[in-house]
Formats: structure tokens, C-alpha cells, sequence
């Protein structure tokens, strides 16, 4: 059954700029109240005042997802002005290109910290009070390369499968609280984030609004995983069935 998102308070970490701006805009639009939550606290309230120019529906708040006492305080600030949360999209995310033999640790450090840590502080802090609640939906955004890896992202491709593994465990635990979780694997969109992997896409990127689009109808069917777009599958289906084709193919790619 669909749900609607009217009235309901999500909040949206990462949402100053890509796929997360566009889906703060895309929530305003179906009826919700949203939190811009960025690390840059200046575009997080120029995304803010832009929806707010045709409804009043948008809130900034500076966040550092990589810093649990961030995390905490942008939960708090939400539940004592609202009384509830609805919907939490872990969305912030960081990329870097590399090999394996040239990241540092301060690479691995930083990817792992926003990418996955970003996504356990969120869970940690909001979790409690949904089941408190009784009700509820976390939404985490991995990657196509949260279940295909790929080479020259290595640190990327670790946190994004993380996330796809600790979505589906907490959606098993979650369900019987009333709570979803939903994990999001999009292949290559176009954001400021895909200029990182633009050696590596040899497809179209798709269109940030249709990916938010997608994203958020099937958030509110329910979804537990969502892939897209069709390519995602077909290389989900070799990696899995046909290993040696599968690498094959990404090994051209670089």
C-alpha cells in the first residue's frame, strides 16, 4: 500500500546539495516538512529558503554526520520541535578514485566515517525513538557499487556494500517494531558527486529528479531494496551468476 508523505517530517542528511537537495525539494512538493541537514550551513539554507519560497515547509540544520554529537543534537533539535520523525534519509556521502596501493589511511578514514559511520549515527540516534514511536522508516542510500564492485574505488565500494548489508539486518530487527528500512542502490547519476566517477561510467547518467523521483515512489510502496536503473540488475545478475563475465566487463571500464 502507498503511503503518502503529506504532513510527515523527514529528514534528509546531505540535503544542501545532489541527489539529497533534490529529494528535499521532491518531499516539500508531495506535502512534508523537511529537514535540510548539510555540513554547509550556508547552502543547507539556501536550499531551505528556496523551497520555502513556495511552501513554508523546509528547516536547515548544520550536521556533521561523521560526528556522533552532531548526529544527536540535529535528532534532538527535530523530535523537540516536531514530537515525532518520520522518515530519516542517511544520504550524505563522500567519493574518492584510487588504488588500492595509493589511498591513505586518512582516505580510508574519512570514506568510511561519513559513508558508513554517517549512516550508524543516524540509526543509533533516531532508531530508539521510532520504535518509541511505534512507527517509522529509515531510508539509507548506498550504491549499484553497494552490491557490484568495481575497481579504483575501494574505499567507496566498502561503505556502500556496509550499508547494504547493515540496511537489510536492521530491516529484519526493525519490522517487528512497525519500522522500515530501505536501502538505495542507484547506478550513475548526475551530481556533483558523479564528476568523481565520470572515467568510469561508459552509460547515460540518469536525470537527478527522475532518480529522486523513482526513489521516493518506491519509499512510499515500502520497497526494502531499491535498484536502478535497469543495468544495475544485469550487472547484479553476472556478478553473482557469472563472476568471470562480470569481471570482465568492469576490468574495460578501466
Amino acid at each position: 500500500m502507498r503511503r503518502s508523505f503529506a504532513g510527515r517530517v523527514c529528514i534528509v542528511t546531505g540535503g544542501a546539495s545532489g541527489l539529497g537537495k533534490e529529494l528535499c525539494r521532491q518531499l516539500s512538493d508531495l506535502g512534508a516538512f523537511v529537514i535540510v541537514a548539510d555540513i554547509d550551513e550556508s547552502k543547507g539554507r539556501a536550499v531551505a529558503a528556496e523551497i520555502n519560497s513556495v511552501a513554508e515547509s523546509a528547516h536547515p540544520i548544520t550536521v556533521d554526520v561523521a560526528n556522533s554529537h552532531s548526529v544527536e543534537n540535529l535528532i534532538d533539535r527535530v523530535l523537540a520541535k516536531f514530537g515525532r520523525i518520520d522518515y530519516l534519509f542517511n544520504n550524505a556521502g563522500v567519493a574518492i578514485l584510487g588504488e588500492f596501493c595509493d589511498f591513505t589511511l586518512d582516505q580510508w578514514r574519512h570514506t568510511l566515517d561519513v559513508n558508513l559511520s554517517g549512516v550508524i549515527n543516524g540509526i543509533h540516534y533516531c532508531y530508539p525513538i521510532m520504535i518509541r514511536q511505534g512507527f517509522g522508516h529509515i531510508v539509507n542510500t548506498a550504491s549499484a557499487f553497494g552490491i557490484v564492485p568495481v575497481p579504483l574505488c575501494g574505499p567507496y565500494v566498502a561503505s556502500k556494500f556496509a550499508i547494504f548489508g547493515l540496511t537489510n539486518a536492521l530491516r529484519v530487527e526493525a519490522q517487528g517494531f512497525g519500522i522500515n528500512a530501505t536501502v538505495v542502490c542507484p547506478g550513475f547519476v548526475k551530481t556533483e558527486m558523479s564528476e568523481t566517477f565520470q572515467s568510469l561510467a561508459r552509460v547515460q547518467m540518469m536525470d537527478v529528479r527522475d532518480a529522486a523521483k523513482h526513489i521516493l515512489s518506491k519509499v512510499s510502496e515500502g520497497k526494502g531494496v531499491i535498484v536502478f536503473p535497469v543495468y544495475v540488475r544485469i550487472l547484479e545478475f553476472l556478478f553473482r551468476f557469472f563472476p568471470w563475465a562480470f569481471t570482465k566487463i568492469v576490468s574495460r571500464r578501466v
